[in-house]
């Protein structure tokens, strides 16, 4: 596979970390966003492309935390990529550390870090049998980056329910367009809500 075809398929599929919107404080008040593992395979010409992929947000700021993507081109040349996307301002050397229960914690080095209109850092190994056997037995991954403070930022993403997505079949892309909707209008009602509220109580202050 030449680099372009391997960096437009990379595109692509984080391209559906957006897929599902990420609320600011306001929503971040009203509940979490929901977190859950999904499979989405797409054809990108005369290759192959799956995706299981899990994002995380934060429940108390509603942005992201994390996102895992498990990438698979088949075709005339084949790849398989593990992908783990964190909030920017990381510090490099370190990578960030994978851990599936109480195991070994596995170095996963960055690739992507932009300096300018930062919205991630991406950090990319080979994703092996061996890794993707590991997820099926274990109960946790431990996803732990190093922020610009030097400081761990340990995150916690359950491999309940990984083995049936990704032995499964994926998602209808009609389903997955389904339930972003639903999702984002759930996210502007809490945020209109939270608005709504918020309003009031400076009112109120105002009037005391």
């Amino acid at each position: 596979m030449t680099k372009p075809t391997i960096a437009a398929a990379r595109l692509a599929l984080i391209a559906g970390l957006a897929a599902i919107p990420f609320a600011g404080s306001a929503v971040a008040q009203q509940g979490p966003v929901p977190n859950e593992w999904i499979k989405l395979c797409q054809k990108q010409k005369e290759t192959d492309v799956c995706n299981v992929q899990f994002i995380k947000a934060s429940t108390e700021s509603g942005q992201l935390l994390t996102a895992l993507n498990l990438i698979e081109i088949k075709g005339k040349q084949n790849r398989r990529v593990l992908q783990i996307t964190v909030p920017p301002m990381r510090i490099l050397p370190p990578g960030i550390g994978l851990q599936v229960d109480g195991g070994k914690t596995q170095k996963v080095e960055y690739v992507i870090c932009p300096v300018q209109e930062n919205p991630s850092c991406i950090a990319e190994a080979p994703l092996t049998d061996e890794l993707i056997n590991s997820f099926k037995r274990g109960s946790e991954l431990t996803i732990t980056a190093v922020n610009f403070q030097n400081q761990p930022t340990p995150v916690k993403i359950s491999l309940q329910g990984f083995t049936g997505v990704y032995d499964g079949e994926p998602m209808k892309q009609s389903e997955f367009d389904d339930r972003r909707k639903q999702i984002q209008a759930e996210v502007e009602k809490r945020r209109a809500e939270f608005e709504k509220k918020l309003k009031e109580e400076q009112e109120k202050a105002k009037a005391n």
